[in-house]
């Protein structure tokens, strides 16, 4: 999620909101306007051929969601399960349609109000994670949080298509 302060004067004093959380140690934050609930880590249901960071699917009220495991997404060994591991509910809106997807996280944090004067740009080297994921660095208490661009993150269709090519390898 990228801001861009408007020509008509925005002041020094804009925020936006980001639920926080860690993941392998480091803190990462999505805009709070992207993120529907926070949910239990349990009852997900294994789909076979899938890439390996979907860990499957669950059944939310009635509703199929895909789980996407982060850890995994950054090409770091799939999320171990703790006490505090949850998934995070996000809703994008895709080419016209609601993409409802859920994405497993070490431990939610906090909702923090980060002003855009302490958003940075994404570097363009130094992290373990693809540049196009991020949408910028905040600094927060003098630690840098990585706020990532979810629907970067979340594009399944590249994933479909690394699914189709390892079954088609198999």
């Amino acid at each position: 999620m990228k801001h861009t302060k408007q020509d008509s004067g925005a002041s020094a004093n804009e925020s936006a909101q980001y639920l926080t959380f860690m993941l392998g140690g480091e803190a990462f934050g999505i805009g709070i306007m992207a993120v529907k609930e926070i949910i239990e880590f349990s009852g997900i249901t294994e789909v076979p051929m899938m890439p390996e960071s979907i860990r499957g699917v669950i059944n939310l009220r009635g509703a199929v969601v895909p789980v996407m495991d982060l850890a995994a997404r950054f090409g770091r060994p799939l999320a171990v399960p703790g006490k505090r591991t949850c998934i995070v509910i996000v809703e994008l809106e895709a080419d016209g349609e609601r993409q409802v997807t859920g994405v497993v996280v070490d431990a939610v944090s906090a909702v923090l109000d980060i002003a855009l004067a302490e958003i940075e740009p994404a570097p363009s080297f130094g992290t373990r994670i693809r540049g196009d994921f991020i949408g910028g660095m905040a600094k927060v208490n003098g630690k840098f949080v990585i706020l990532l661009n979810v629907a970067h993150v979340l594009a399944l269709d590249g994933l479909s298509a690394l699914a189709d090519s390892e079954a088609q390898a198999a």
